[in-house]
């Protein structure tokens, strides 16, 4: 089974290698999943989620236009495996060319997939597996207040 997710904050996290790494917070089941991510992909899901431009296009930016030039457009984007410590994720896209809809699936990093979810606006999904193995409940994590006044890294003009 399947759930759909928010994303409910990009911050600084403690990881294996200790504070300050970057995390990413969806919520899904009624659990939150914490995500590391790199700095890069905490800048570009925050510029998103702010609905900020950069000055030139990011990464992500430059693949929504390019998958709308070639009149496709994401569908989903599922976060569907976890091994190893390691999330797994797909794109599901869909592209009209003569009449006739094609689909396609494209292996992707959580990270990727979230950032480019959140620019499309399209649904973002996460497997019972996953939420099974890496979901938390809210209580282990601080009140909603706390994180969103701590571990924001939008609020810091330059958190990396």
């Amino acid at each position: 089974m399947t759930h759909e997710a928010t994303v409910e904050g990009v911050g600084v996290g403690v990881s294996e290698e200790g504070p300050g790494a970057p995390v990413v917070i969806l919520r899904a089941r009624e659990e939150l999943l914490p995500i590391f991510i790199s700095t890069d992909q905490a800048q570009s899901m925050q510029l998103a989620l702010e609905g900020e431009p950069f000055e030139r296009p990011l990464t992500h930016d430059l693949f929504v236009d390019m998958v709308a030039e070639f009149g496709a457009a994401i569908d989903r984007v599922r976060i569907d495996d976890l091994a190893d410590g390691t999330f797994y994720a797909k794109i599901d896209t869909e592209q009209y060319h003569g009449g006739e809809r094609k689909k396609a699936v494209f292996d992707a990093r959580p990270s990727d997939g979230i950032a480019l979810a959140l620019r499309v606006d399209c649904p973002l999904i996460v497997s019972d597996v996953v939420i099974d193995e890496a979901g938390r409940s809210p209580d282990e994590f601080m009140s909603g207040d706390e994180l969103d006044n701590d571990t924001d890294i939008g609020d810091d003009p330059d958190p990396f």
